[in-house]
């Protein structure tokens, strides 16, 4: 059975950083993988994908220049930095995964996406 399981969450300061990971296990099939938010009152978000064949990279308007995704694939691990961190940027963070294969728009929308983990917290007072 796919499982994730993210870390990393915490709080800081408005412009720090934190550094999220997202452990795969039970699974072998994986086209994308992605970072997703949720803060109160307000729809899921996508934040940032990558595929997991190719490494392309596909960032919301609103943290590129300040999150990179990245992946492990040997390690089965994802990774989100996040820098210049923003009170905005306070929500849950989940990490999913996909085994469609998708393109543009697609890449950041939660329906496309059937495996989650349970979320880890970010908070960033100002």
């Amino acid at each position: 059975q796919a499982q994730l399981v993210e870390s990393g969450g915490g709080s800081v300061q408005a412009g720090g950083s934190l550094s999220l990971s997202c452990a795969a296990s039970g699974y072998t099939a994986t086209r994308y993988m992605a970072w997703f938010r949720q803060a109160p009152e307000k729809q899921r978000e996508g934040v940032a994908a990558i595929s997991t064949g190719s490494g392309t990279t596909y960032y919301a308007d609103s943290v590129k220049g300040r999150f990179t995704i990245s992946r492990d694939n040997a390690k089965n691990t994802l990774y989100l930095q996040m820098n210049s961190l923003k009170p905005d940027d306070t929500a849950m963070y989940y990490c999913a995964r996909t085994v469609f294969a998708l393109g543009g728009t697609q890449t950041l929308s939660a329906p496309y996406y059937s495996t989650w983990g349970q979320g880890t917290q970010v908070s960033v007072s100002s």
